[in-house]
């Protein structure tokens, strides 16, 4: 199998194809001594058809951001991808929700991405800033060409119906919440709802930092079909309608093994296996967080 073949995509209410599945950037930019490695993830992860990027100013305290910006820069001029076929993603924290603080955070993300332009802005989670004023602040970006799309993170039902009654909330794209085989809370009423809107989910912690490939059940599950745990994890949730999954993975072995679960079929019995393994929400759950 080409490790470059055709990436499944998610459509945004835009219109814009986008892939389902990316790359996270979490606890990047931590550590100097950890550069390489990240740099050299980054960019086998552009070498092997990666084209969605995930990041935030809080990761590394804007460590993350750099090392992704560097990487991708380098691949720009190695010609190994064109800007236009990248989705980068980055996120605001709260206490710079307001309109001139998104700017100032909007601009930093900017330089140390590199970029003219962020594909997807979000606010990391809620503060005490009104959402209107954020929402004010998401469009003025948009205006300015600081960024095409705008969206919210950790976001539950109750917070979206909130945001979809105020003006210019249509522009809304993407919500990126905790969402994998064993936090399936979602799925009672947040899930269906942003699907009727065709608003992404984009799922962070798919496979649980890696803790669910050592479910003794589930690697038993995987092993019986010759693919790997995460695999199985991470085809669960891609199959979905408007669902993202943003795995971190620091070595091309794990992006390799991450990438082709986009091309895993799994017999029906498979997959209602699973469900039985990792049962579905009976009742509204607290919205999980990492």
């Amino acid at each position: 199998m080409s490790t470059m073949a055709q990436a499944a995509h998610v459509t945004l209410v835009s219109g814009e194809n986008w892939p389902s599945l990316g790359l996270g950037t979490w606890r990047f930019g931590e550590r100097a001594s950890a550069l390489d490695a990240e740099l050299a993830a980054i960019r086998d992860a552009v070498e092997i058809g990666y084209r969605l990027f995930d990041t935030a100013e809080m990761y590394g305290e804007g460590g993350a951001e750099k090392v992704l910006g560097r990487a991708l820069a380098d691949a720009m001029r190695a010609h190994t991808v064109r800007r236009e076929q990248l989705h980068v993603v980055s996120k605001a924290y709260p206490h710079h929700a307001d309109v001139a603080g998104l700017r100032r955070a909007c601009d930093a993300s900017r330089r140390r991405l590199q970029l003219d332009t962020i594909d997807l802005y979000l606010l990391h989670w809620r503060g005490d800033t009104p959402l209107a004023e954020t929402l004010e602040g998401f469009a003025r970006l948009q205006q300015s060409g600081a960024i095409r799309h705008w969206g919210v993170s950790n976001f539950d039902r109750d917070d979206m119906q909130e945001l979809a009654d105020m003006r210019s909330a249509d522009s809304c794209v993407a919500n990126q919440v905790y969402f994998s085989l064993s936090e399936r809370g979602v799925e009672f009423d947040l899930l269906p709802w942003l699907q009727e809107r065709r608003i992404a989910l984009m799922a962070y912690c798919p496979i649980d930092g890696g803790r669910i490939t050592g479910h003794a059940r589930l690697k038993k599950l995987a092993s019986s079909h010759d693919v790997s745990a995460a695999q199985v994890a991470l085809a669960w949730l891609t199959r979905q309608s408007q669902v993202m999954a943003i795995p971190k993975a620091g070595n091309r072995a794990h992006l390799l093994d991450n990438w082709d679960s986009q091309h895993l079929k799994l017999p029906d019995a498979a997959w209602l296996e699973l469900d039985a393994l990792f049962p579905g929400p009976k009742r509204k759950q607290p919205l999980a967080m990492r």
